[in-house]
């Protein structure tokens, strides 16, 4: 180990320090807001501490450092002219009385212009602060146009066995009971088991198209016939828009509410936990249910019209690519994904055939070195090996669908170069699994540390600092 490769309670010495302060005048403070004892805090000097946090950001992974195939999640890289831009913003203060700000304003009404045009809706709600958000926000909506016919019944959501987690999450939250529907054999919505889960307790059904396997609901016609039928209305997530960005739009569908990560579709920042923004966009004859429009807008659900800099993002990104190349990001996404799907899916089982979208998702390795004793590489092994690599692992045991799902998007930004290397480097750990699969199971090797006890991390995490360290 590197000196600076220690945490920062192994680097201290006693009588270092990194800062001179003047000597504070005395003050009487409440005993109850007094401390009672010395702030222990790591003795360090200035180069450890800079060298230490530099180091630290150098072992920090993202996708302006390498290639992030995070399934469903759209890890698509930020254009840097995107941050400059809400930059020129900063020093609007959130209070400042709306008259005073026409611009922002103007940005407000073109953005949601922009994202009408490619979804189909009608018109948008800027509030949500995030995807999850969006969905509790959809579908109160959808709730509140039900209450509003005075059909009070219908407190029943139907989610695909494909769904991300958040959907029957957010319908739990808004007061929903979660019907499942299952998924056929070529992993689309089997229309037969969802006929007779149809009635007046229905108040929609959430869908994301294409799905989480990255396949397209063929039948999505026919199960908004349905579902309109019986009184129900459609929710689209909006977590899987980009391969059909220009191309195909949820309006044209049949959906009636849907959000939009803008994260992900629109290449604003993803992770950290926020900020974040998940617009709703509603049909037609929702719109006066929406907070900022007709007479029925008294939903609110943040205290502001969301996260102004996330959405300028999203907007100077729909501006750059303009009408005539948006279609290309969703068109160069599905390219990308059915390259490397057929890439390797000689060394890697593909339980679907059929030509995907966005993304897709590999059953483990083909052969994956287990015999007479000798147990195999997983799923898990394979994305500790890739880190050795330089490659951020793509999305594991995801969708449960599969046993050892390996899930790969590798979005519309990167080049023929990158996705040709991540190929070779995938082959070479299927390679590997056949021949040594305890090389796999030890990795990583190369890596700041090597696997963690993830149950002993969630449970007794470490969240501060003392000499007992």
């Amino acid at each position: 180990m590197r000196y600076y490769d220690k945490l920062v309670f192994e680097l201290s010495r006693e009588g270092r320090s990194a800062f001179s302060l003047p000597q504070a005048p005395d003050v009487c403070l409440p005993d109850s807001v007094s401390r009672k004892s010395a702030l222990e805090l790591p003795s360090l000097s200035e180069p450890d501490v800079v060298r230490h946090y530099t180091n630290l950001s150098q072992m920090n992974f993202g996708v302006d450092t390498g290639f992030y195939p995070l399934g469903s999640c759209t890890m698509k890289y930020n254009p840097k002219i995107n941050e400059e831009i809400p930059g020129m913003f900063a020093g609007v203060h959130p209070l400042v009385p709306a008259g005073a700000v026409p611009g922002i304003r103007k940005i407000y009404e073109g953005i949601d212009s922009a994202l009408a045009e490619l979804t189909g809706m009608a018109h948008f709600t800027f509030e949500p602060c995030a995807g999850a958000h969006g969905e509790l926000t959809g579908l109160m909506l959808i709730r509140q146009y039900h209450i509003s016919r005075g059909d009070f019944a219908r407190t029943r959501i139907i989610v695909p066995d494909s769904a991300h987690g958040t959907n029957p999450a957010s319908a739990a939250v808004c007061g929903l009971e979660v019907v499942e529907v299952k998924s056929g054999p070529d992993g689309l919505i089997d229309v037969e088991s969802l006929k007779p889960l149809l009635g007046p307790q229905i108040a929609g059904i959430m869908m994301t198209n294409p799905n989480t396997l990255g396949l397209f609901e063929k039948d999505i016609a026919q199960i908004a016939s349905l579902v309109h039928g019986c009184g129900g209305l459609l929710y689209y997530d909006g977590a899987n828009m980009n391969p059909l960005l220009g191309v195909v739009r949820p309006g044209d569908m049949g959906f009636d509410v849907m959000h939009l990560n803008l994260h992900k579709t629109f290449s604003t920042p993803h992770g950290g936990g926020g900020p974040g923004s998940g617009p709703v966009g509603v049909a037609p004859h929702l719109v006066e249910f929406l907070p900022e429009f007709g007479n029925r807008g008294e939903l609110r659900v943040s205290g502001f019209h969301g996260n102004f800099g996330v959405i300028l993002r999203a907007y100077a990104y729909i501006l750059m690519l303009g009408r005539e190349n948006v279609p290309m990001a969703g068109r160069l996404a599905t390219l990308s994904a059915n390259y490397i799907k057929e890439s390797l899916k000689d060394c890697y089982r593909l339980p679907l055939q059929s030509i995907c979208k966005h993304e897709f998702v590999f059953d483990g390795l083909v052969n994956d070195g287990a015999r007479d004793g000798v147990p195999g590489a997983t799923t898990l092994d394979v994305a500790k090996r890739l880190l050795d690599y330089g490659f951020h692992a793509p999305t594991i045991y995801f969708p449960l669908l599969f046993h050892q799902a390996i899930m790969i998007e590798p979005t519309e930004t990167e080049s023929l170069e990158t996705l040709d290397s991540f190929i070779e480097v995938m082959r070479k750990i299927a390679q590997e699994a056949a021949q040594d699969p305890t090389l796999l199971r030890t990795a990583p090797h190369n890596t700041p540390i090597g696997r963690p006890d993830e149950t002993v991390a969630a449970r007794q995490p470490v969240l501060k600092w003392t000499k007992s360290n």
